[in-house]
């Protein structure tokens, strides 16, 4: 160390203070946070941001067009653009703060604007205000953030309670969007959507129906389509139903139990899947799905025989007509020994018409009960169901006297035997007795009549002389002194014959009765003619046609 550094003594270092942070700098920082916060409240304020799927934008409009739920503004329309594939408008919308509980995966929406339709005319107050987008709560607790509009109004709203249930059919068109659900002809329920599905090929229609009524959707309803007015020809006469003025006016869906089948289980909200039938009446024979067919070989017309017509056993339906005639071409008839010249009619008897317990029993001991009835002498004829229609039904009886049964087919189908009966029969009869009557010799009979009946007049003219002559006898003075006694019986006789003269009210009356008896035979003189030449001119009339008889295949 050097001796000028030992000599030096060291001087201790003064420590400065630190430099101070100062206040200005406060100002930014407190500026800035105020910033940050108005930016937070601002965005908080803008609300959720959601995306809109909507086929159309008509009657859309960025800023003008609101969206509401229950008339009350909770969003607004912010921008309109297509989507990619040019398919569909994408619309972007901001809602408040205050409805985004709402935006759920079962939230909807719908445009609301004038609409004619079945139910009438919607949305009139959008004309001045304009369209809007109408919003639904949901009720699962699942945000989001992206929804498909509905076309329609929902018909059921998310908080209405009911169940709903699907129809299926085969055609596509026969239901809409809020036609009537019906039971009994009271309104239960709505058309909520109809579709196609492609996979099954067939038309799907779900319905809802409000509560209390689900009670009555059970496991063995049917449902039908009700037309409000429903008329029908047949053989038991003029069937006319009317339903209720809404299901007349726009239609609707029927649905009911079938009569004498149980309910069944109550029907689960979506889970269960119904056949739509056309009317009541087809969704009744759908029950009758087990039958026997056999053909029916008629030697008269079956005018008036339509499909659908009944099979009755002493006025109970067993079953229906399947088709009349089955055929005009002559097939070989097998065992039956029956000539050419029939036609053929196919009908089906079905099990549950005939027996209680249908399950139970089966086809084969129906078919067992038939046969040993067709040997007792069970036949079927033609009868008149309707004189005004002239629709005709199929009964079948008891006829001991029939002759013996003999088993046969007919394209493969059982033969059931057949007899004449009812308007045919009646017809013969009435063929017989015109014939006798055509035998009877009228005209002689009308001739001696009228020769009978000019003796008898000759017969009164002489009596009218031998009264006068009688009073020029009673006149002269020889008979005056004849007793008293035989004057008075003279006298009497007198007036007896007087009472028969020209000029007397019962010879008068003799006359008239001659003379119309001759118009009555001038009268009739035509008709024995016509007589002679058709005797069936009473039942067939003068012009009727020959029914066609079926000729042989070329």
């Amino acid at each position: 160390m050097s001796e000028s550094m030992l000599n030096n003594e060291f001087v201790r270092a003064e420590e400065s203070p630190s430099a101070k942070v100062s206040a200005v700098w406060l100002i930014p920082i407190v500026a800035l946070l105020i910033g940050c916060w108005m930016l937070y409240d601002y965005f908080n304020q803008l609300g959720s941001e959601i995306k809109l799927h909507l086929k159309t934008a008509e009657g859309i409009e960025v800023g003008k067009t609101f969206i509401k739920s229950r008339n009350v503004n909770v969003g607004v329309i912010e921008s309109i653009k297509l989507s990619d594939d040019y398919s569909a408008i994408i619309a972007t919308a901001r809602v408040s703060p205050d409805a985004e509980r709402m935006l759920t995966t079962d939230a909807r929406f719908w445009v609301v604007k004038p609409r004619i339709g079945k139910e009438g005319i919607t949305g009139l107050d959008t004309l001045l205000s304009g369209a809007y987008i109408e919003l639904e709560p949901g009720r699962t607790a699942v945000a989001h953030y992206e929804f498909n509009v509905l076309e329609h109004p929902p018909v059921a709203s998310a908080d209405e309670q009911g169940i709903r249930v699907v129809l299926n059919s085969r055609q596509a068109g026969k239901l809409g969007v809020g036609d009537p659900v019906l039971y009994e002809g009271f309104t239960v329920g709505r058309v909520e959507s109809t579709g196609f599905d492609t996979d099954k090929r067939q038309a799907f229609y779900q319905l809802f129906i409000n509560k209390p009524y689900d009670e009555l959707v059970r496991s063995n309803s049917q449902f039908w389509l009700a037309s409000g007015l429903n008329m029908q020809l047949s053989a038991k006469g003029l069937d006319l139903q009317v339903g209720s003025l809404e299901s007349l006016l726009r239609g609707g869906v029927s649905f009911g139990l079938p009569e004498g089948r149980l309910a069944g289980e109550k029907v689960e909200d979506g889970e269960d899947h119904f056949r739509l039938y056309d009317s009541r009446e087809l969704a009744s024979q759908s029950l009758y799905s087990q039958y026997l067919e056999y053909v029916m070989l008629f030697d008269e017309s079956v005018r008036g025989l339509h499909e659908g017509a009944g099979v009755e056993f002493r006025g109970i339906t067993i079953g229906k007509v399947v088709k009349a005639p089955l055929t005009l071409q002559q097939y070989g008839v097998h065992g039956a020994g029956l000539s050419n010249g029939t036609i053929p009619v196919l009908v089906r008897i079905e099990l549950a018409r005939v027996f209680e317990n249908a399950e139970s029993a089966g086809l084969e001991q129906l078919r067992s009960e038939i046969d040993r009835d067709l040997g007792a002498g069970l036949r079927a004829s033609l009868k008149t169901g309707s004189l005004l229609t002239g629709a005709l039904f199929i009964d079948l009886d008891l006829y001991p006297d029939a002759e013996p049964y003999q088993a046969g087919t007919f394209m493969e189908y059982p033969l059931f035997p057949t007899k004449r009966a009812g308007v045919a029969e009646i017809q013969k009869q009435v063929g017989q007795l015109i014939s006798k009557l055509n035998n009877l010799p009228l005209e002689s009979t009308f001739q001696g009549v009228n020769h009978t009946l000019e003796n008898t007049s000759a017969a009164l003219a002489q009596w009218d002389k031998v009264g006068q002559r009688l009073e020029q006898l009673l006149k002269q003075q020889e008979m005056q002194a004849l007793p008293g006694e035989l004057q008075n019986t003279l006298r009497e006789f007198q007036g007896m014959a007087q009472d028969y003269g020209q000029d007397s009210a019962m010879y008068a009356e003799l006359q008239s009765s001659l003379k119309q008896l001759k118009a009555v035979m001038r009268e009739l003189q035509p008709l024995s003619r016509q007589l002679n030449e058709k005797p069936n001119l009473l039942i067939m009339g003068a012009d009727t046609a020959a029914d066609p008889t079926p000729k042989k295949a070329d």
